[in-house]
């Protein structure tokens, strides 16, 4: 039998942010534009530095986790693991074979400052370190820790595409629920772990603010504003699970959103520069995919990061294929940018917000780069969102669009 990417639908979600850990936490920070922006204080964070970001304050753990697993893990798993157990748990996937269930990280490099902390600790003493190491600086673990929690014996894997990992971690997993690999795929977007090694290559890049707002760390995160001056950092993780609407329905389970059409494709260009030409031919073919004229989306999350030049190419291109029309926002002036998992969190709060009627506020929006584009500015605003269109953009020239439509 085959099918069609519009039977693919996502059922369960799970979410970790600085802004608020689960669904409920985190729909009412974005709504309200509430951060946790400031100078981050994580060790291996800084070294005679001040780097601006949002961290997770302090996390809740659900009871059916293993301590044993927990032990031995890293940050960026004991995130990992948290979030998919709220995704799971409303999906209900305890009621779903386990054989047929696949998992798909999306990312790599997660753990650079554990990784990063344990050099420094065990430079004059390597043969003191421990065994568990062997297999935690492995990206491969954390899919191994998620696979052992919660019994999948599906398949397991990670893909990474820089900042477009998580996107391209759902569209690997829809592809898998396609092809019938697996009746049920979850894509997880992992928590990347910056140390001050990265947070400084990337400030040194030109990637990463904030010379301008050392110090007033609410005002740095801006994407799409004249006076923005580069990414800000959030850890965030974010997890989804996607399935067709018959194996759903065995479970009694009510979808978010079927995904009507995607597109990933490459520059040919290692740098971090953005490419209008790609970014514009992603879009067009994740709507036709869909079957969607560009008239028909009613809103867009743009993977606005408050990069000087990515945030202009953005706008040329979604003016460029007529969406200039569309309700639009920047997730990240919230969340911070997290990297790896950033594709997923913004999917995550596109169907929150299709759930809610409402779109969430752009933070330090004052001044638009383009005055043209319907934003939403200063407050949450009543919105009716039927069709949505999601990108993502990652360092090496990766660009991932995906569509989502919601269910009635």
């Amino acid at each position: 039998m085959s099918y069609s990417p519009s039977d693919l639908q996502i059922t369960g979600a799970g979410i970790t942010s600085a802004s608020g850990q689960g669904k409920a936490a985190f729909t009412s920070a974005l709504m309200r534009g509430e951060h946790a922006f400031g100078i981050m204080k994580r060790p291996g964070r800084q070294k005679g530095t001040s780097f601006i970001g949002a961290e997770i304050a302090e996390l809740s753990y659900p009871d059916r986790l293993s301590k044993k697993l927990l032990r031995t893990a890293s940050y960026s798993a004991h995130v990992a693991l948290i979030t998919l157990e709220e995704a799971w748990r409303e999906a209900k996937l305890d009621e779903a074979d386990s054989a047929r269930i696949g998992l798909i990280a999306g990312g790599s490099n997660f753990q650079q400052r554990e990784l990063l902390q344990t050099f420094e600790a065990y430079r004059d003493k390597p043969h003191f370190i421990s065994p568990a190491y062997a297999l935690s600086f492995m990206d491969s673990d954390i899919c191994a820790l998620c696979t052992e929690q919660f019994g999948i014996r599906g398949f397991a894997c990670t893909v990474g595409g820089a900042s477009a990992s998580g996107q391209l971690a759902v569209i690997q997993a829809c592809q898998a629920v396609l092809s019938g690999q697996v009746d049920i795929c979850i894509a997880l977007g992992v928590l990347t772990d910056l140390s001050h090694m990265e947070c400084q290559a990337f400030r040194s890049l030109g990637a990463m603010g904030s010379d301008r707002y050392a110090n007033r760390p609410d005002l740095a995160c801006r994407p799409f504003d004249k006076n923005r001056d580069g990414f800000i950092y959030g850890e965030n993780c974010g997890a989804v699970v996607i399935e067709r609407a018959e194996t759903a329905r065995r479970r009694g389970v009510k979808p978010y959103a079927r995904i009507s059409g995607w597109a990933w494709g490459m520059d040919g260009n290692r740098n971090p520069n953005p490419s209008f030409e790609g970014e514009v031919r992603v879009i067009r073919k994740a709507l036709g995919q869909a079957g969607l004229a560009p008239e028909e989306i009613d809103y867009i999350n743009p993977h606005g990061t408050g990069s000087r030049i990515g945030d202009e190419t953005k706008l040329r291109a979604l003016a460029e294929c007529g969406l200039a029309h569309a309700r639009i926002n920047a997730t990240k002036s919230v969340t911070g940018h997290g990297l790896s998992a950033a594709g997923i969190v913004e999917i995550i709060a596109t169907l929150l917000q299709m759930k809610e009627s409402r779109l969430h506020p752009t933070r330090n929006l004052q001044e638009p780069i383009d005055e043209s584009f319907p934003w939403v500015r200063g407050e949450a605003l009543p919105a009716d969102i039927t069709h949505a269109l999601s990108l993502s953009i990652g360092f090496g020239g990766i660009n991932t669009a995906i569509c989502l439509k919601k269910e009635m």
